[in-house]
This record gives C-alpha cells, sequence and structure tokens, in this order.
C-alpha cells in the first residue's frame, strides 16, 4: 500500500495537476490538506473519474480536508469530535484496506505567542487526546499531512535562519514530539536518518530553485505499518512547473501484511 500526502493549496486551482499526477504516479491512498473548498465544491467526478473515491471535510476558502482512495473509505469521521467548538476543517479520518487512515492539516500558527500558535499548539494536544481515546499504538494507523512544524535541523534549509520562528520553535517541536509518542514514527526519517530533504517553499525569493525549504509534511505511522515499510520520499518534481502547490507530496510505501 502507498499512502501520500499532498497540500494541494486549492484543489479546483491545482485540479489538472492532481489528476496528472494521480494517474503518474498512481498511490493506493491519498490524504490531502488545503482543499479550500466546500463539500459540494469538491470535484469529486474528476478525481473518480482518475479512479478514485472521496471522503471530504471541506470549508469554503479555508483550510479543508479530504482522503481519497482507490477502495471506496470506510467509517469516515471529520473533525476531533472532543466537543470543543472549532469551525476549522482540518482532520478528516477513514479506515481503507484495514488502514486506519487520517489526513491531517496542522495550523501554521502564524507569530510566535499569537492566538494562533496558542490554537496551534492546542490542536497537537486535542489530536494527542483524539489518538488516545479512539486508537492504540499496536493497530494499523498512519497519519499523514501537513503538519506545520520542522522537527529537527535537518528539516530547515538554514537552522540558524529559523531559530525561533514559527513551524521551528521549541514549543512547537515538543508538542510534535508528544504526538509522536502515542507510538508514531516519521516514515522518512526513519528511513533517512541523515538526509536532507524538504517538502516546502516559500514561493518567494527562488526558494525553490535556490532549495531554500523545509519538510514539514509527513507521513507517521505506528509500529504495525511501520514493520511492513519498504520506501519513503518526496515528490520534488511535482512542485515544479506552471503555478504549482507551494508543498510537494510526500509517501510511504508499505508491504503486504
Amino acid at each position: 500500500m502507498k499512502i501520500a500526502a499532498w497540500n494541494v493549496n486549492s484543489v479546483r486551482a491545482r485540479l489538472d495537476r492532481l489528476v496528472e499526477w494521480l494517474k503518474n504516479t498512481q498511490p493506493d491512498v491519498v490524504c490531502l490538506q488545503e482543499l479550500k473548498c466546500t463539500d459540494a465544491e469538491f470535484p469529486r467526478e474528476a478525481v473518480l473519474a482518475a479512479g478514485y473515491h472521496a471522503a471530504v471535510h471541506g470549508q469554503k476558502t479555508y483550510n479543508g480536508v479530504a482522503i481519497l482512495a482507490r477502495t471506496p473509505p470506510q467509517d469516515v469521521v471529520s473533525g476531533l469530535s472532543d466537543g470543543v467548538e472549532d469551525s476549522h476543517a482540518r482532520v478528516i479520518a477513514a479506515t481503507v484496506d484495514g488502514v486506519r487512515v487520517v489526513s491531517v492539516y496542522a495550523p501554521n500558527g502564524q507569530q510566535v505567542d499569537s492566538p494562533a500558535y496558542v490554537y496551534k499548539l492546542e490542536f497537537y494536544a486535542r489530536l494527542r487526546r483524539y489518538l488516545d481515546t479512539r486508537h492504540k499504538p499496536d493497530e494499523p494507523l498512519a497519519l499523514c499531512g501537513d503538519w506545520n512544524v520542522a522537527p529537527e535541523d535537518l528539516d530547515v534549509w538554514d537552522p540558524v535562519a529559523w531559530q525561533g520562528q514559527t513551524l521551528f520553535t521549541e514549543k512547537e517541536k515538543a508538542a510534535w514530539r508528544e504526538l509522536c509518542a502515542f507510538g508514531l514514527t516519521d516514515t522518512f526519517r526513519s528511513l533517512y536518518p541523515a538526509e536532507k530533504k524538504f517538502s516546502w517553499w516559500d514561493y518567494r525569493m527562488l526558494a525553490f530553485q535556490k532549495n531554500q525549504g523545509v519538510r514539514i509534511d509527513h507521513v507517521l505511522a505506528t509500529g504495525p505499518l511501520v514493520k511492513r515499510l519498504a520506501a519513503a520520499g518526496v515528490d520534488r518534481e511535482a512542485r515544479k512547473g506552471k503555478q504549482p502547490s507551494d508543498h510537494a507530496p510526500v509517501w510511504a510505501e508499505f508491504k503486504a501484511g
């Protein structure tokens, strides 16, 4: 099973790119983030024509997450369902071929110590409680998406320049570690402990051409999946060309259980 995650930065604006990428790479499951459309506006027909069923948790103009799969996603749950009033569409979960898959679009956080930053840290704590309530680390579970956290120095192009900036603060990294302590492994880093590879580049200042990026998109997996992990990577080619998303897809492939 090949599972991918991609912040498409508007699924309707990047639809042709998405469909082409699906046909070229043929993942079994794709977790999308930042749809920027409602459920009704999601291009289901085009996605279905490309061979994928869609479970969607959309939001007008902002946020939005989806799970695309070759077989229809089962037992779909939208949001964190924790009683907290939150209008942001950031989480959707479904079971695909025996694996529970969660598509996550973590908050950006904007400026350190701003209300958005506090919300981000609270979101991470809520997501950890969601896992503790609904799941166990010995079940096949994959959390995939745009996490808006670069966990290590290797995950930013210049750790000194990024020091203390949102996406790379100690509080954010601590929140990330607390989430992973549930029993989640960063699939890419587990295979490539010393490789510097990025998944997001600013549109400005020729950041992509200079490879001045950060790795903030991750596929996390529990032990039963990690035992089957065969490959993982970043599809940098998908960031090239005309009007790309500022994110590249990330992916992990698991051998049959």
